[in-house]
């Protein structure tokens, strides 16, 4: 790689940091000035994970082992950002995300022996735009405008999921059949049920085209239901989003409940047939709360379903990875084994403590290095998710 390519991509990757970081920073009441207070929120975006623990020789050893033994799956991922491919748009957002880089995050994937990633589409990626109170939808789409979004970045993901590195994420056991060939699985995701508007077919035609999760809300609040980062506007889930809930359920399409309301959660579990997901967060404590964060009953709202909850290596209350598996284990504590996973948000996330898929390893290194025995490790790194996903099956 040249010295120019190099800095070039940096530039992007700096570049992605210092919006995330503004939008978290400004939600979390921080102040930063101009780019380099950004970048100064961000910290070096090309360094590989800060510990913040010892882990010997041996131990890293085990995490590589163990990613041999077992699948595992990263419950929510935007590799490369592939959603800012063939804009037909563009915004002062996606001016400053720049542009993607597909191939260097399938390598990187590769590099981590990662079994297989949720690939989440960004539904309203057009209207996101930054605010002092962080990333804000700022208007509400035309109609056919959501559809028309959804569709290019639906044929990003598969000329993406081409390369041979990855293969298809239709089920489960593609994912265990990627394990064993060192590849990984792109299972496609949607964050944002915008491209539905009142059109209960696109969720089969999602479905038929590949689509395995919907993250009903992101962060424009129309049609399904309320968000974290906004006033309640509807109290939960709307009508159409009960009939959204009952079609996911009969075809077969994981329910993601990441950025929902309480309200909207509780709604949904009390119609869904089917364990659903709430793919990246944590859990809110005594010292931090921030709207992306939930609340013990919350998360055992979704256990109590048998849903599972990705652990989020961002930037709210982490500042080294060992604050991250302080995250999961404190999970871990308030659901139980069986209702954890881990959900990256890698290459779209504020501040991340975990920043390369190459560092994949490190996760089942702390956890087992923790006290975890294996099997309870391979639940939270995969198998959680892979249950979640059998339940799925209709037939």
């Amino acid at each position: 790689m040249s010295r120019q390519t190099h800095l070039s991509r940096v530039t992007r990757r700096e570049t992605l940091g210092c919006l995330t970081a503004a939008a978290a920073a400004a939600a979390l009441g921080i102040r930063t000035v101009g780019a380099q207070g950004m970048k100064a929120a961000m910290g070096d975006a090309d360094r590989l994970t800060d510990l913040g623990m010892e882990l010997n020789a041996h131990q890293r050893s085990a995490g590589v082992a163990f990613l041999e033994r077992h699948a595992t799956v990263d419950t929510h991922s935007h590799p490369g950002r592939f959603f800012l491919k063939q804009l037909a748009y563009e915004t002062p957002t996606t001016r400053a995300l720049g542009a993607a880089f597909e191939e260097r995050a399938v390598a990187d994937l590769h590099a981590g022996n990662v079994s297989a990633a949720l690939f989440s589409a960004v539904a309203d990626m057009r209207l996101l735009d930054m605010t002092a109170q962080g990333l804000r939808a700022s208007r509400i789409f035309a109609p056919g405008e959501a559809y028309a979004d959804y569709r290019r970045q639906l044929t990003e993901l598969k000329a993406l999921a081409a390369n041979p590195a990855l293969t298809k994420g239709l089920s489960p056991a593609d994912v265990e059949a990627a394990h064993r060939r060192h590849k990984t699985a792109a299972v496609f995701a949607v964050e944002g049920g915008d491209f539905i508007e009142e059109r209960l077919d696109r969720i089969h035609e999602a479905f038929s085209e590949g689509v395995r999760a919907v993250t009903l809300v992101h962060y424009h609040v129309k049609q399904i239901g309320d968000i974290q980062t906004e006033a309640p506007v509807h109290n939960g889930l709307t009508a159409l989003g009960k009939s959204i809930v009952t079609e996911m359920n009969d075809i077969g399409i994981i329910i993601d409940l990441a950025h929902a309301t309480y309200a909207l959660t509780k709604d949904v579990l009390d119609i869904s047939t089917k364990p659903v997901l709430i793919s990246h967060t944590n859990l809110a404590t005594p010292t931090l709360n921030h709207p992306r964060l939930i609340s013990s009953e919350h998360a055992k709202l979704v256990a109590g379903t048998g849903g599972v909850i990705g652990s989020w290596p961002s930037g709210f209350g982490q500042t080294t990875f060992a604050d991250y598996i302080d995250s999961i284990q404190r999970l871990i504590d308030a659901v139980g084994i069986d209702h954890v996973a881990i959900g990256t948000d890698m290459d779209a996330n504020f501040k991340p403590v975990l920043r390369s898929y190459r560092d994949w390893s490190l996760i089942p290194a702390a956890l087992l290095a923790r006290g975890l025995k294996d099997q309870e490790v391979a639940k939270v790194l995969g198998g959680n998710f892979l249950r979640v996903f059998k339940a799925m099956r209709t037939a």
